[in-house]
């Protein structure tokens, strides 16, 4: 069975606003900036050199080299924040939940896609240097969307309480869930391998970020990834005017809603608020709302005048942080940044951001799909060769597949197409008859008409169902593979945990599939392990 590749757009699992994005149309043209193609990438450069502040570049590399100074850090990463202080510098920009031991498989393709797109445009632009970077998402909340990952169809859960943003959250506590984990993964020399990692990230450094740090530093170092934690008020002081804006203007309100509107034939992803800020302590993040002419923090009795809040915002910009709609802006004012690479939902908001960057004179970036991936064991491949299935068959919704399979295996024709043409050629006969007598006759024409097609689609449908029952046995050997594919009847990328793969192939599975993986070919890859 070829390892084969299918196009987003056909892959059933993409939304007609990513499908119509993917495929250039014209109504979606004014809400992104430059659509992601190697050469257009000259243009961006241009752009964004003119446009980036460069003074931002210099409290950067200080962030970073702080930020780094506990963990052992490869040449090549080091070498990129170096490279950071220099103008001809750009970043590559992809960001992720700090999801336990890294969630759902997407997030090695999120790495993998920017870390491969640095590689492509440095061989374009050699002129120029290009850093992979991995942005943290260290001021969200969602504790329960993170708590958690899956491993062998059983969910690894840490049960514990969160208030405020999660890179702040302590450690403590996984000890307990190393523990189950551990027995899950057995005693092999890959499983040790894991367990040492798991480890050395969560159960050796205080909080989450630090440990999430350490993780993709483990995994990817090697790439010359460069992770960053913007939850630092070095890395704030730069967005000081935008915060003053958002809190004074509503500006991202006003500008979004217009995007929203152009947005009607497709689902919204996210919605503005009147002000797109959180203030936040260690255990403490809450939206920050107008009211009464006092800026008051959601469920709390904290307040503030406008002189006083503008005052905190100069002295401490750390307690401001911002939403989904303000996040990309504060990514794109202290990166030098020409791409972001997200996956199907982030880059629907992102949709919806372009019209606010334009307001604020902040370059746009360009929006890149990551890579999409199935991972099929050659166990797996060589059943779906014997069952007669091609991957197209396997990316079908389940009851289309057992249809399709149940037509393909039949020795005779399951569909009544032949008798359904003879009976309109019959009753075609009958009323040239009815139109030469009475109209009564007419209707019992029609009448029987109708009861004699239904009555042949319940006897196909009736055929249907006896040859799967016949076919069962194949048939569930089917299920059974797609099962294994698509876990839960969802993308395995969006279910499994790397672990699971690694546990198989060991430190073979990340150059396997940074090799494997074109950054801008919008194709769900389908890779034999």
């Amino acid at each position: 069975m070829p390892t084969d590749c299918i196009s987003f757009q056909s892959s059933g699992y993409f939304s007609k606003l990513m499908q119509d994005y993917l495929d250039q149309k014209a109504e979606l043209k004014t809400l992104y900036n430059n659509f992601p193609t190697l050469e257009n990438f000259e243009k961006q450069i241009t752009e964004k050199a003119a446009n980036f502040d460069q003074n931002n570049r210099i409290p950067l590399v200080e962030t970073l080299q702080k930020q780094y100074q506990n963990i052992e850090i490869s040449e090549s990463t080091q070498h990129n924040i170096t490279l950071l202080k220099l103008e001809n510098t750009f970043t590559i920009t992809t960001g992720h939940q700090l999801n336990l031991f890294s969630g759902p498989l997407y997030f090695l393709y999120k790495i993998i896609s920017t870390i491969n797109l640095t590689k492509e445009l440095k061989s374009k632009y050699p002129s120029y240097n290009f850093v992979p970077v991995y942005w943290m998402a260290t001021e969200d909340h969602d504790f329960e969307e993170i708590n958690y990952f899956n491993f062998k169809g059983k969910k690894i859960r840490w049960n514990a309480e969160s208030t405020g943003p999660v890179g702040r959250l302590s450690t403590d506590g996984l000890e307990d869930l190393f523990e189950i984990y551990s027995k899950e993964l057995g005693s092999s020399t890959n499983a040790n391998t894991l367990k040492k990692l798991f480890e050395d990230a969560y159960l050796k450094h205080e909080n989450l970020a630090d440990a999430t740090r350490f993780l993709a530093n483990a995994l990817f170092s090697t790439y010359g990834l460069v992770i960053i934690d913007a939850d630092d008020t070095k890395l704030k002081r730069a967005f000081i005017p935008f915060v003053k804006e958002e809190l004074e203007n509503q500006t991202s309100f006003k500008t979004v809603q217009k995007s929203i509107e152009k947005l009607s034939d497709y689902t919204v992803q996210v919605n503005p608020r009147e002000i797109n800020l959180f203030y936040i302590e260690d255990k403490l993040r809450e939206r920050i709302i107008f009211e009464n002419d006092k800026y008051i923090v959601n469920n709390t009795k904290i307040s503030f005048s406008k002189e006083e809040i503008l005052k905190l915002l100069e002295n401490n910009p750390e307690k401001f942080s911002p939403n989904v709609i303000m996040r990309p802006l504060y990514q794109e004012i202290i990166l030098p940044n020409l791409c972001y690479i997200g996956g199907g939902g982030e880059i629907a908001y992102w949709l919806e951001l372009k019209s606010f960057f334009e307001a604020v004179n902040i370059t746009f970036p360009i929006l890149l799909v990551r890579n999409s991936v199935l991972l099929a064991t050659e166990k797996q491949a060589k059943k779906a060769d014997n069952l007669n299935l091609t991957w197209k068959d396997l990316f079908s919704k389940s009851e289309i597949l057992i249809n399709t399979i149940t037509h393909k295996l039949s020795p005779f024709p399951i569909d009544l197409t032949e008798q359904k043409q003879a009976l309109e050629k019959q009753f075609a006969y009958l009323f040239e008859l009815a139109e030469k007598t009475d109209k009564s006759f007419s209707g019992a024409v029609k009448a029987q008409e109708v009861k004699q097609k239904k009555g042949l689609e319940n006897l196909e449908k009736r055929l249907l169902k006896a040859q799967k029952r016949k076919l069962q046995d194949e048939l569930q050997r089917v299920t059974d593979l797609q099962c294994e594919l698509f876990p839960n009847y969802s993308l395995q990328e969006r279910q499994a945990n790397f672990s699971e793969f690694y546990l198989e192939n060991g430190e073979q599975l990340i150059p396997l599939l940074i090799q494997k993986l074109k950054p801008l070919e919008h194709n769900f890859n389908i890779i034999i392990t």
